[in-house]
């Protein structure tokens, strides 16, 4: 195979300069693994970036995106729409929390959140407390790129060149703490406790000013940090106190990753708006979704019927292909019965990854459902480094995982079997000792 002139592409999140001196390129995907441009096949174990949670080439999600882009390739959405985009809100519908029952579709996480942030706005705006115009964050969290998901979220690098950002807009603190929780196998037991940041806030702020809060049931892009018993509940507690919306963003948590349809349900917590993408197409087509309570849609459904009630949308909003892998996506769960597949499987991955536990440089594990992450401890000088090499050698020996800073993130497609799970555990641990 001839290869591609790599000088024009600038790539995302990518350290471009390493990458195009020794390129990693994939050409081919099914089940469990991507096959390389030489020929080589590496397990996948991170669902392709979190998103491909069926595994890859799905037939009915393949032929359902052909057969619709030979019946109806695009379809404008404002002012009109297709039967599918009805179907896939309604069939979504039905996976969520009692009382999310409302759907607008975006075409990522990163719009999903600014659309979730715009609709708390506005929803205050609508009912006459025009005055709350407050979002708050969290210390790492991510939301994104766009720039309400960046003024939201939290991670440092994401954040440091883009200016001001949008004013207003304040963080409670991260729930890491591997002084209390360090290896712990699913929630940890201490730290509900630093919801009460959310108290600080309102009293600093006046609650009456602040519109939403806006977490990951599990902050994933940071390293995996599971939220401690008590602490969702804690949140929800307040923000019902003070008239605050609370905004899930499952980008990562959604369609099974924690063991049940969203992170909303494994935890107990239901959100007044849930953020979602990734998983909702199996990753095949871009697509997001933003769920909302039926009470926050009807307060924008008043004046007259000839006008429009939100002034925000996309062009690609609820794509015929998008949806048509939407619903097949959806289907091959159903058959399949992945989205609580990992109540099956994730004892045996969270031992699987625990084991990993005295290892060189291991300093925490954290895990649920089918995501885990491995903590190193840095190389003075040179943070993210020892995770980085581990990466490439992990990569070299035919597995793919994903780092953050100096943690690996593990996040395998829901078909994973056992051998798949003991083959990456192994390659991971190998690759460890190599680099310690």
């Amino acid at each position: 195979m001839r290869k591609p002139n790599l000088d024009a592409y600038w790539m995302p999140f990518t350290a471009n300069r390493q990458f195009k001196k020794a390129p990693r390129l994939f050409v081919k995907s099914e089940g469990m693994y991507f096959t390389t441009d030489e020929g080589r096949q590496v397990l996948d174990g991170i669902a392709g970036l979190w998103c491909v949670n069926a595994g890859h080439a799905r037939p009915k999600i393949v032929k359902a995106i052909q057969e619709q882009a030979a019946e109806l390739d695009y379809s404008p959405p404002f002012q009109m729409a297709h039967p599918k985009a009805f179907e896939l809100a309604d069939r979504v519908a039905q996976l969520l929390p009692e009382g999310l029952n409302k759907v607008f579709f975006t075409n990522s996480g990163s719009e999903s959140v600014d659309t979730a942030l715009k609709m708390a706005l506005a929803y205050h705006r609508v009912r006459g407390e025009g005055q709350r115009t407050r979002l708050i964050g969290r210390e790492r969290g991510y939301h994104g790129v766009n720039f309400g998901g960046i003024s939201v979220g939290g991670m440092v690098a994401n954040r440091k060149m883009f200016g001001a950002m949008l004013a207003g807009v304040d963080h409670i603190r991260h729930t890491h703490d591997p002084a209390r929780n360090a290896f712990t196998v699913g929630q940890p037991a201490h730290g509900a406790e630093f919801a009460d940041d959310l108290l600080n806030l309102c009293a600093l702020h006046d609650p009456s000013t602040i519109a939403a809060v806006i977490v990951e049931p599990v902050a994933g892009s940071t390293g995996v940090l599971i939220p401690p018993a008590g602490y969702l509940q804690k949140l929800r507690q307040i923000c019902d106190q003070h008239g605050i919306l609370l905004i899930f963003d499952e980008v990562i948590t959604g369609f099974g990753r924690t063991g049940n349809p969203f992170g909303a349900q494994t935890f107990g917590v239901t959100p007044d708006l849930m953020v979602m993408a990734k998983g909702i197409t199996n990753g095949c087509v871009p697509m997001g979704a933003v769920a909302v309570k039926g009470s926050i849609h009807d307060a924008f459904m008043t004046g007259p019927e000839h006008l429009i009630e939100f002034f925000h949308g996309y062009t690609y909003s609820s794509h015929p292909l998008a949806c048509a892998a939407g619903l097949a996506t959806l289907d091959t769960y159903e058959e399949e019965g992945l989205l609580t597949r990992a109540q099956q499987i994730g004892g045996y991955f969270a031992e699987a990854v625990h084991s990993l536990k005295g290892e060189p440089n291991v300093i925490d594990i954290r895990n649920i459902g089918l995501v885990g992450g491995i903590e190193l401890a840095p190389i003075a000088g040179s943070p993210g480094k020892r995770a980085f090499d581990i990466f490439l050698d992990c990569y070299d020996k035919g597995v793919l995982i994903r780092t953050t800073g100096d943690t690996i993130a593990l996040s395998p497609p829901l078909i994973i079997e056992r051998e798949h799970i003991d083959r990456i555990v192994d390659t991971v641990r190998d690759a460890i000792r190599r680099h310690a």
